[in-house]
């Protein structure tokens, strides 16, 4: 075999096996299982409709940062068996997919980071940096997740904070994930208007240097969604949320 061509064939598979992956947590939408705040406002159907729109939404932006080579993607969905979630998976072209699991949401991060680092030892790949993303972000774009990426080469973690105090991405590099000996953010009060901080106050003390990203708003009120109505990448018109 030509030594030239052995050696970019042997490129282009470490290339594929270096890839860190982005996994976007979500809810099912389905009536009483998800936006349950958004549900007392405009009812449980629409805000079901409006959970599918979003996470539908954000597949669509993670896919092009696939497309383009630069990451793997997978979804961790709750509120569905992970038969149902394999077979709804198929139909929107995702290869993998997991359920999130019981606990708190702290619970279901570090699983997913620990899971999701697990698989790439098992297979034999490079275990690279993690992202993880909501799906309650209708401005949410791929240049950001590739600017994510990006600082990740850099600093031991990244951070998109949002404006109810929590962050809508969280991104650990492989510094942090190999090996991942120690969880450095337990203790946090999840769903409070004080995790961004504590998550930064855990860091400084276990010397992950981190950079933030946008700040956003999440989509979990009827307040929240004046600003999407005409959204050029989202288009939640009134007529689709008053179905």
């Amino acid at each position: 075999m030509d030594p030239v061509k052995s050696k970019a064939a042997n490129t282009k598979r470490t290339n594929q096996n270096n890839k860190p992956t982005v996994v976007l947590m979500t809810r099912w939408h389905a009536i009483y299982r998800c936006k349950s705040r958004l549900s007392k406002d405009i009812g449980a159907f629409k805000a079901a409709k409006i959970q599918e729109k979003l996470t539908n939404h954000t597949i669509k932006v993670a896919k092009l940062i696939q497309k383009e080579g630069l990451a793997d993607i997978k979804v961790a969905i709750d509120g569905i068996g992970i038969k149902a979630a394999k077979k709804w998976a198929l139909l929107n072209g995702i290869k993998t997919v997991d359920i999130q699991g019981p606990g708190n949401l702290g619970t279901k991060m570090k699983r997913q980071f620990l899971e999701t680092h697990s698989r790439k030892n098992l297979s034999h790949q490079i275990r690279n940096p993690i992202l993880l993303i909501g799906t309650d972000l209708p401005s949410i774009s791929h240049f950001e997740l590739i600017q994510a990426l990006q600082i990740l080469k850099h600093k031991d973690m990244v951070l998109g904070p949002s404006s109810d105090g929590g962050y809508w991405l969280i991104g650990l590099s492989n510094k942090i994930l190999n090996p991942l000996c120690t969880w450095p953010f337990s203790g946090i009060c999840w769903g409070t208007d004080k995790v961004l901080q504590k998550t930064i106050r855990l860091a400084s003390l276990n010397q992950i240097n981190y950079q933030l990203l946008q700040n956003k708003n999440d989509l979990d009120n009827i307040m929240d969604l004046s600003p999407w109505l005409d959204y050029k990448s989202f288009r939640l018109s009134v007529s689709s949320y008053q179905l």
